[in-house]
């Protein structure tokens, strides 16, 4: 029996021993500390996108009672909808005058609650075809459109631009069909995106 006893123990020991030379338990056990810390941080910055959509929904509660903006969180972040009437003139891609205190409401949030997480701008219109504007295309104009919000952002609000993108869908992202003035309204957009922690780039 104690033979038996001698040889199970030797047997034990080689093989944590060759667990530990290979560094199997080592690389495990930091695996987990680092999953840990990670789930930790995502499940922080998640806390921090719920509070942004409270924030944002008191700071902006006139306009979207409204009807002018609209915050929702969907799968690609928080999405904050300003309908593009509501920035700029027909046409055009420069933000109207009125139009920046509603963006300073959302800048503040960026700049505190949300202070670390990426923001997207996208720009969106309806399918009519750019007729009497300087712009080649719906392309042009919702880019064009995404950039002015991201420059006034960065430039009125010193929002860090490493956070800040900005892209133009034109007329082929529509949340309504285009065959009635109302859905038509809807489809021409700004969007802006928090982008949640699993969803950023590094």
């Amino acid at each position: 029996m104690r033979k038996n006893i001698l040889i199970f123990s030797a047997m034990v020991y080689l093989i944590v021993g060759s667990l530990v030379l290979s560094g199997c338990t080592l690389v495990f056990q930091k695996g987990r500390r680092i999953d840990v810390e990670k789930i930790s941080r995502l499940k922080k910055q998640l806390d921090e996108l719920a509070r942004a959509k409270q924030e944002l929904e008191n700071r902006l509660r006139q306009e979207i009672k409204d009807e002018e903006v609209v915050v929702v969180r969907k799968e690609k972040g928080l999405v904050i909808t300003f309908l593009a009437e509501v920035l700029f003139d027909s046409g055009k891609a420069k933000l109207r005058k009125d139009a920046l205190p509603k963006l300073d409401k959302v800048a503040r949030v960026l700049k505190t609650t949300v202070q670390d997480l990426s923001v997207g701008i996208e720009g969106h219109t309806d399918n009519d075809p750019i007729k009497y504007s300087k712009w080649k295309s719906n392309w042009e104009l919702s880019a064009a459109r995404a950039l002015s919000v991201l420059h006034y952002l960065e430039d009125e609000h010193g929002i860090d631009p490493k956070r800040l993108s900005a892209i133009g869908y034109g007329e082929y992202h529509p949340v309504m069909s285009n065959d009635t003035p109302e859905g038509k309204q809807k489809n021409r957009r700004v969007e802006i995106v928090i982008i949640p922690p699993t969803k950023k780039k590094k």
